[in-house]
C-alpha cells in the first residue's frame, strides 16, 4: 500500500514568495524523504544547474485528500545542503534557537481578500458596494461572501491539526481573516504557509482566488494586513517588559517596515487603522498605533503586545526573526 505527500514550498518569486507544491506517492511504513525539484521553474535556480532540495520540517494530516495521506512543509537547500538564498526559515529557525530562554510566543492574523475574476467576491459587477461599516463579523447574505469556503478552510485546519484559534469576517466585502497561535517560530510561520495553501486549493474548488495583496482596492477601504502578536517570557510575568519590546520595535522601526511586505506604503497610510509608515507609536488599545498593547494587558500587567504593520503579503519566516532578534536583542544587552 502507499499514501499521497503533497509537498510544499517557497519559490522565488518576488517581491513576494508564492507557494508551490507537488505530489509524492511513498510507500507505506516510509517518512516523507527528501525530495527535490526544478528550480529554474521557480526564479530559483539557472537552466544549467536546476536542481534545488526539499527538506521535510513539518508534516500534517492532508484535511484535502484525507485517508492517511499527508501534507509536507519544507524549506528549500542548495545540492550541498546549505540553504538555498530563498530559504528565509533557516535564519527564523536560528534566532529561536539562539534566544530560547525567552521562550517567545506568537500569534498571527492573516487577513486576505477573496475575488472572483476581476472583483472582490460579492462586488457588484459595476459601481461599488455599500461604504464600510456593515461587513465586520457581521451576518446576512447582504454583508457576507464566501462563508462557504472560510468554513471548510477552518475544518481543514482543524483537521491538519495546525494552531489555528478562529476565523471573522473583515472590514472590507469579501475579505476575512484566520488566526494561528499562539506557538513559537518557526513552527507558527510553517502552519501560517500551510494555512495559505489550503485556502488556495480550497477556494480552487469554488472559481475564487485569494489575494494577499495589501491594498486590495485602492481608495475609502481597508487594506489587509497579518498583525502579529507577540510575547517572551518576561513579557507574560512583567508589564514592564511589554513596554520595553515596543520601545525596542520603534528602535528599529526602518528594518521592520522595509521587510513587512510588498506595498507597506499603499497599507500604512495613517487612515484605516493604521499608523503611517513613517511614522512609531505604541500605545493601549490603539489600533491607529504601529504597536498595539491590549487593554487587558495593562489591566493584568502583562501578556503580549500586538505589532499592527505586517502586511497580508509578509513572509511569516522573516517577521518572526526580525521581531525575535530586535526585541530579545536589546532585552539581552
Amino acid at each position: 500500500m502507499v499514501y499521497k505527500a503533497e509537498y510544499l514550498w517557497l519559490d522565488g518569486t518576488t517581491p513576494s514568495a508564492q507557494i508551490r507544491s507537488k505530489t509524492k506517492v511513498i510507500a507505506d511504513g516510509e517518512a516523507p524523504p527528501i525530495w527535490g525539484f526544478d528550480g529554474s521553474s521557480t526564479q530559483q535556480a539557472a537552466g544549467e544547474s536546476s536542481d534545488v532540495v526539499l527538506n521535510p520540517v513539518l508534516t500534517v494530516p492532508d484535511p484535502i485528500r484525507g485517508g492517511n495521506n499527508v501534507i509536507v512543509m519544507n524549506e528549500t537547500l542548495l545540492p550541498d545542503m546549505s540553504p538555498h538564498p530563498t530559504n528565509t526559515r533557516a535564519a527564523c529557525a536560528a534566532a529561536a534557537e539562539k534566544f530560547s530562554s525567552f521562550d517567545t510566543w506568537f500569534g498571527i492574523e492573516q487577513e486576505y481578500t477573496f475575488f472572483q475574476g476581476r472583483d472582490p467576491l460579492g462586488w457588484p459587477e459595476d459601481g461599488f458596494p455599500a461604504p464600510q461599516g456593515d461587513y465586520y463579523c457581521a451576518v446576512g447574505s447582504e454583508n457576507i461572501f464566501g462563508r462557504d469556503i472560510v468554513e471548510e478552510h477552518m475544518d481543514a485546519c482543524i483537521a491538519a491539526g495546525l494552531t489555528i484559534a478562529g476565523i471573522n469576517a473583515e472590514v472590507m466585502p469579501g475579505q476575512w481573516e484566520y488566526q494561528i497561535g499562539p506557538v513559537g517560530a518557526p513552527q507558527v510561520a510553517d502552519e501560517l504557509w500551510i494555512g495559505r495553501w489550503l485556502l488556495a486549493r480550497i477556494a480552487e474548488n469554488y472559481g475564487v482566488t485569494v489575494s494577499l495583496d495589501a491594498k486590495p482596492v485602492k481608495g475609502d477601504w481597508n487594506g489587509a494586513g497579518c498583525h502579529t502578536n507577540f510575547s517572551t517570557k518576561q513579557m507574560r510575568e512583567n508589564y514592564a517588559a511589554c513596554e520595553a519590546a515596543a520601545e525596542a520595535l520603534g528602535a528599529n522601526a526602518a528594518e521592520h517596515i522595509a521587510n513587512y511586505g510588498a506595498g507597506i506604503e499603499d497599507r500604512l497610510t495613517g487612515q484605516h487603522e493604521t499608523a503611517s509608515y513613517k511614522d512609531f507609536s505604541y500605545g493601549v488599545s490603539d489600533r491607529g498605533a504601529s504597536i498595539r498593547i491590549p487593554w487587558q494587558v495593562a489591566r493584568d500587567q502583562k501578556g503580549y503586545i500586538e505589532d499592527r504593520r505586517p502586511n497580508a503579503n509578509m513572509d511569516p519566516y522573516l517577521v518572526t526573526r526580525l521581531v525575535i532578534d530586535t526585541v530579545c536583542g536589546a532585552a539581552s544587552k
